[in-house]
């Protein structure tokens, strides 16, 4: 199924369907977008929470689709560290996705460290090794072409493996950014391209928001357990590193990575890659308009 199809088919999903909340609490999607924000010690059940409070993971989720997790794994960096979503919430989304029937779970990310001790000092590979997943290394050969007649890119290589899925769920980690400010879900598609990326660092902000044209995840569940508050995307020192304890999902990137900003002393359109997007329609940063669900867990 192609990406296209399938947010076709999500979004108008949704609009007919309600959110059905612990509690009995019945929230009508087509009235607005909602986040679920859920704070605790423990970034596994924050997680599971915060999934339960959109519906759980079965709106997501159906009995043999394939799909894509996709983290951010980019770099050399322990979990302590926050320059990496953390494991045990990456763990926790895929043991959801098996748990609603997925037939795979593939984990991936195209690193800029060496992916092998990416994927180890993150923690990530250790915490999958219990589960039914597949982490997978990007092959260079499994880009192709992509148009998306964006403002700033035409086309770009995409991978394969995320544009074949049948669900695509986003885990980022909210984290400061030398060039974009900060990088938390719609920064993350980086994460999928091919090529030479740094071509599009001229335009970072409206490539960004190009990307979402195409790719179109079913869920987004942004780890601000660590945040990075500095000398990101890479960090290193701990003092950059602050603890929240808290994990945002929601299926609207722009009002995700608005609530982000706000850790940060932010506003969504302090971004101009979230500012980019809600000009093209893709989302909103207004999140006075936007049902914010908090869970302590």
């Amino acid at each position: 199924m192609s990406m296209d199809r399938r947010g076709f088919i999500k979004l108008t999903a949704a609009a007919g369907a309600g959110l059905a909340l612990p509690g009995g609490l019945a929230i009508a999607a087509g009235k607005g977008t909602t986040l679920a924000v859920a704070k605790g010690p423990d970034p596994a059940m924050i997680t599971r929470r915060a999934v339960e409070a959109l519906g759980g993971i079965g709106k997501f989720v159906r009995k043999g689709d394939v799909v894509v997790v996709k983290p951010n794994i980019g770099w050399d960096r322990t979990p302590e560290q926050a320059a990496n979503t953390n494991p045990e919430v990456v763990a926790e989304v895929v043991r959801m996705c098996i748990e609603a029937g997925a037939k795979k779970v593939k984990v991936l990310d195209r690193t800029c460290n060496d992916p092998r001790r990416c994927y180890v000092q993150s923690g990530i590979a250790e915490a999958l090794k219990p589960l039914d997943a597949e982490l997978k290394h990007i092959d260079e050969r499994r880009f192709r072409k992509v148009k998306m007649d964006g403002r700033a890119i035409r086309e770009w290589p995409l991978y394969s493996e995320v544009l074949d899925a049948d669900r695509l769920i986003n885990v980022p980690i909210a984290k400061h950014h030398g060039l974009a400010r900060l990088t938390m879900s719609i920064k993350n598609w980086m994460g999928v391209m091919g090529g030479r990326r740094s071509a599009i660092h001229q335009k970072l902000d409206q490539a960004l928001a190009d990307l979402m044209l195409v790719i179109r995840p079913d869920l987004t569940i942004l780890d601000a357990v660590r945040i990075l508050t500095g000398n990101g995307p890479q960090g290193g020192s701990l003092k950059d590193v602050r603890k929240l304890d808290t994990v945002i999902a929601g299926t609207d990137q722009v009002a995700v990575d608005s609530y982000g900003a706000t850790l940060f002393g932010l506003k969504g359109r302090d971004l101009g890659y979230v500012a980019a997007a809600e000009d093209m329609g893709l989302g909103t940063s207004d999140l006075s308009a936007v049902r914010i669900m908090e869970i302590k867990a």
